[in-house]
C-alpha cells in the first residue's frame, strides 16, 4: 500500500510517498535516521508490521522540512538510505 504523508496549497503539492509494503520487509529503517530534520517515525500498521511515518507535526511543513535536501541536487538523505527503494516524493 502507498501511504502519503504531506499537504498542497496555492503553490503546489508537498507530499512525501511511503510504499509499507516494502517498509514492512526493512529491518534497519535507515531513513529514519539519515533525515537531517528527524521526519520518519517507526509505528505499527494495522496488520503489525513496523512501519516508517511523517510525524503528524511535520506534515503540514514538508515544503520547508525537506527544502535543503532537495536543493543539493543529489537524491534525498531518506532515499538514499532506503533499500527498498520505498520512499517517494512529489511535488
Amino acid at each position: 500500500m502507498i501511504a502519503n504523508y504531506g499537504y498542497e496549497d496555492g503553490s503546489g503539492h508537498y507530499y512525501i510517498k511511503i510504499d509499507t509494503s516494502k517498509c514492512a520487509e526493512c529491518k534497519d529503517k535507515g531513513c529514519v535516521e539519515k533525515c537531517p530534520e528527524k521526519l520518519f517515525v517507526v509505528e505499527l500498521d494495522d496488520f503489525d508490521d513496523e512501519v516508517v511515518v511523517i510525524r503528524e507535526d511535520c506534515r503540514n511543513t514538508l515544503r520547508t522540512n525537506c527544502a535543503l535536501c532537495k536543493a543539493n541536487g543529489e537524491k534525498e538523505l531518506c532515499r538514499q538510505a532506503c533499500k527498498f527503494d520505498a520512499v517517494g516524493f512529489s511535488w
